[in-house]
């Protein structure tokens, strides 16, 4: 399977799209510098308990208090809080390794025995915030590098079940007890499979320095302040898919290039090629064909072969998915068959639509009816297989009697979805728009400010395609009157992804104009 990355980069956000086979597959959206991202480690404040819920609401800095349950607090919070205390309070601490682990927590005790109002806690954001939820916290910490997961406060090492040759188990196992510091546990995982001493090595030492240097923050801050963030989207999504099947990084800043390139130079030498910068005059998802792609797919009705197709519905509770067989039942005559191929031609969209949406939560999917076990069985199973895909926790259970199939899938941040459906550009939500006709006079004018009022000699306009015709339509087109009007170039760029009425103005350093 062929995998590429096509890394789109703005002012305000991040937008990451991996393509299988040239077929987009998953699509992030990162707001840049924004924080309060899954793995981010912060130095909190106990704003409020809440015995009937047995966890508490801690400031962490984000506009809503995040949310922590007693069980996520980890078996070793008592050493976690005695350490934070030394710290806070500027008391000599012992090196991390020497420290002496207080007693564990039970699974069953109450949240108020353990925090109080207003103390300083170590809490690591385990799912960002969703709707009108805060993030939620977790204080069992834990650090993902490219081959291991290092688990402070523990002395346990773990291989991926992935891994299934005894032989490297034992060697995995070797090495990481060979480098590993008291009070310091890992995870292997699967990408250690094979992987030179040097190389695991390295990982666990940098995540160790990566921690103690999160502790020392924790000395020289006033919560809530930032202890340690987790790698960009782009460099996260890199560390944990980066394989020999990746054949191109497409990224379309400069800067944002050469983060990955360093970080795929430390991870992986020999695949650093593999990084390019796009530096076309077409937007960069236009040019891989995946802005056509999001629109014909975050739709609530999805194409599937001959006439069958999907309907989407997304409620506060679940996600509702109806399988539909349209002009194909006309066609064959055997309904079972046509029943059964339609299902797993739908069953295959399926899984492709979970990971591209990141729908999360509860999916309910009502196939085609079928009568025969055997046809129900066959198709929970594909199902199975096309899900072994997806790294995102999930369970999936049989099709009940009604043909119903439940899955329930790991959501730790906001679907997608929700992440690309923004206000109409055109009305900004308010349902009208100005009349076409004045359009090309409010251009102008705009134009007329940059230039007079604010000293510029280059304009780029990003219009829609309708829009950047009429502007350059003919010998003498508005544009080239503009250009001689007010002394100055104006480059008009065609964007499918913006609105008939909207306009938008970029510099020479194609820095947007406001």
């Amino acid at each position: 399977m062929n995998k590429e990355l096509i890394i789109n980069v703005t002012s305000n956000e991040i937008t990451i799209a991996l393509l299988e086979d040239k077929k987009l597959v998953e699509l992030s959206k990162e707001k840049c510098k924004t924080g309060y991202t899954v793995g981010d480690i912060y130095l909190g404040k106990v704003r409020k308990i809440m015995p009937g819920l047995n966890a508490a609401f801690i400031n962490i800095g984000y506009e809503k208090d995040a949310f922590i349950h007693y069980l996520d607090l980890g078996p070793n919070f008592n050493t976690l809080h005695k350490l934070t205390q030394s710290l806070t309070s500027g008391k000599r601490t012992p090196k991390f390794e020497n420290l002496k682990f207080e007693p564990q927590i039970g699974k069953t005790g109450k949240i108020s025995a353990c925090i109080s109002s207003g103390q300083p806690i170590v809490v690591q954001i385990a799912k960002e915030a969703i709707s009108t939820k805060g993030p939620r916290l977790t204080s069992d910490i834990s650090l993902a590098g490219r081959h291991v997961v290092l688990i402070p406060f523990s002395n346990k090492v773990s291989v991926s079940q992935k891994i299934r040759s005894n032989e490297e188990r034992k060697r995995l196992k070797r090495i990481a007890d060979q480098v590993l510091p008291r009070n310091y546990g890992v995870i292997i995982r699967t990408a250690a499979a094979g992987k030179d001493e040097a190389d695991i090595t390295a990982d666990i030492q940098s995540l160790i320095d990566r921690w103690e240097n999160a502790l020392r923050k924790v000395r020289q801050s006033e919560p809530p302040a930032q202890l340690l963030n987790e790698l960009n989207r782009a460099t996260t999504i890199i560390r944990d898919l980066l394989s020999g099947e990746f054949s191109a990084i497409h990224i379309d800043d400069k800067a944002m290039y050469e983060e990955v390139r360093d970080y795929i130079k430390q991870i992986a030498p020999e695949k650093q090629r593999i990084v390019r910068h796009y530096k076309g005059s077409v937007p960069i998802f236009d040019n891989f064909d995946i802005s056509k792609q999001i629109q014909g797919l975050f739709s609530k009705y999805v194409s599937l072969k001959k006439g069958a197709y999907l309907i989407i519905e997304h409620t506060e509770a679940m996600h509702v998915i109806d399988v539909n067989s349209g002009n194909r039942a006309k066609v064959d005559d055997d309904q079972e068959r046509t029943a059964m191929n339609v299902n797993l031609a739908a069953a295959q969209e399926i899984a492709r639509q979970l990971r591209l949406r990141d729908m999360g939560g509860i999916i309910v999917v009502d196939f085609i009816d079928l009568h025969k076990g055997d046809n129900r069985q066959a198709l929970y199973e594909h199902m199975q297989k096309l899900m072994a895909e997806d790294r995102a926790r999930h369970t999936i259970l049989p099709l009940s009697k009604f043909g119903l199939m439940q899955i329930t899938r790991q959501r730790v941040r906001p679907e997608a979805i929700n992440e690309v459906s923004e206000s109409c550009p055109t009305c900004n939500g308010t349902g009208t728009i100005t009349p076409t006709v004045m359009l090309d006079r409010q251009i102008e004018n705009q134009v007329a400010y940059y230039v007079t009022d604010r000293g510029l000699h280059y304009i780029k306009l990003r219009v829609s395609p309708i829009v950047a015709s009429y502007l350059k339509k003919g010998l003498f087109s508005l544009r080239a009157k503009w250009q001689f009007k007010y002394k100055c170039r104006i480059k008009v760029v065609s964007d499918p992804s913006i609105g008939f009425v909207e306009t938008r103005f970029y510099d020479r350093k194609d820095t947007e104009l406001t």
